[in-house]
């Protein structure tokens, strides 16, 4: 029996979120700086001859059998497995896959941790690694790209598919026709542990659909709303600053870096927040964290809060009573991996 399997981390967004949607990163350019953490998208395809097609979600006890053609319906709970099948037959095998595949991640959908775009990185990774399809780190992001926002219609930005596939913390730019660039950069294990100790990484237990607001914060782009669009422009400029804090190392500024976006972030359209992560944002501060945000495009998910020296521990206790939990994380250096048994 012959196993393929991948893995692809998470990611916390640290500035610039929602420049990299279009249209504003066609028209402005948008820059972000992310960091890829300890949680991961997990696939195993086992090779099968019966003519089938098998989906699986272990965890959630999830189960679809297809007969195995070379276009499969693009819906259901596994929408974004059939939207990489798709498209390796369309574009690489022109004929039709006998598999059975599982799937895991260890963030719920709609959490902020770029999940959706993780598994497909995930998916994909699985297929190259299968088929030994010749593709780079940045032929497998941008494959990713257009299978979910092109192929899928989904809604969202660039950065998810860019952060999985390469790992690690990294300075990105986008421009028009959907030009990427990824600046790795080279942050001193010390200073990585440091900062994994002191932002604070906290589940609201709530998930939103980002893509409702990521659609409201396009159309402002596309209205010329002057306050959206200077907001963003505010938070290109969160990115430049976060990059300089983090590789000189001054990381105490890291909260107050944190707040401006924040500020700013909110401006960019509704949904974004709403009176329970207003009340999480004000007890972290009072308890001693220095700034913070929420992760993803917004509305619920994540939120993550800058606690200098050992503040982490009352900002915990802090936020208990609003329900959520806290979660230890690393930052890790590697993204996707592949490999077969």
């Amino acid at each position: 029996m012959t196993l393929i399997r991948s893995k692809a981390p998470l990611r916390l967004g640290l500035a610039g979120g929602g420049t990299d949607v279009s249209p504003y990163s066609d028209l402005y350019g948008g820059a972000i700086l992310n960091a890829t953490i300890s949680l991961y998208a997990y696939t195993t395809i086992e090779p099968a001859d019966d003519g089938k097609i098998v989906f699986e979600m272990p965890d959630r006890e999830l189960r679809e059998v297809l007969d195995s053609r070379e276009n499969l319906p693009a819906d259901g709970e596994f929408i974004l497995h059939k939207g990489v099948y798709n498209r390796i037959v369309k574009q690489f095998t022109g004929k039709p896959l006998s598999f059975r595949i599982a799937t895991h991640v260890d963030a719920p959908a709609g959490s902020g941790l770029g999940t959706s775009s993780t598994l497909v990185v995930s998916i994909l990774g699985a297929f190259v690694e299968w088929l030994k399809l010749p593709l780079g780190e940045y032929d497998i992001a941008r494959l990713a790209y257009e299978i979910e926002r092109c192929d899928l219609q989904m809604a969202g930005g660039k950065q998810d598919q860019y952060a999985a596939t390469f790992g690690g913390f990294n300075f990105m730019e986008f421009y028009a026709n959907d030009k990427v660039i990824v600046n790795p950069l080279r942050v001193r294990r010390h200073i990585q542990d440091e900062l994994a100790h002191n932002l604070l990484l906290y589940y609201t237990q709530t998930s939103r659909r980002s893509a409702e607001i990521i659609e409201n914060q396009q159309k402002n782009v596309k209205e010329k709303n002057r306050s959206s669009i200077e907001a963003m422009h505010r938070l290109k400029e969160q990115a430049v600053s976060m990059k300089e804090c983090i590789l000189k190392g001054e990381i105490d500024q890291m909260g107050e870096i944190l707040d401006f976006g924040w500020n700013y972030k909110k401006q960019m359209t509704q949904g974004i927040t709403n009176p329970l992560l207003d009340d999480i944002y004000t007890a972290a501060i009072e308890a001693g964290a220095t700034g913070g945000k929420v992760s993803g495009a917004g509305g619920g998910g994540f939120m993550s809060f800058y606690c200098p020296n050992t503040s982490r521990y009352a900002v915990e206790i802090a936020l208990k009573r609003f329900g959520g939990q806290a979660k230890r994380y690393e930052f890790t250096g590697e993204g996707l991996k592949t490999w077969t048994l």
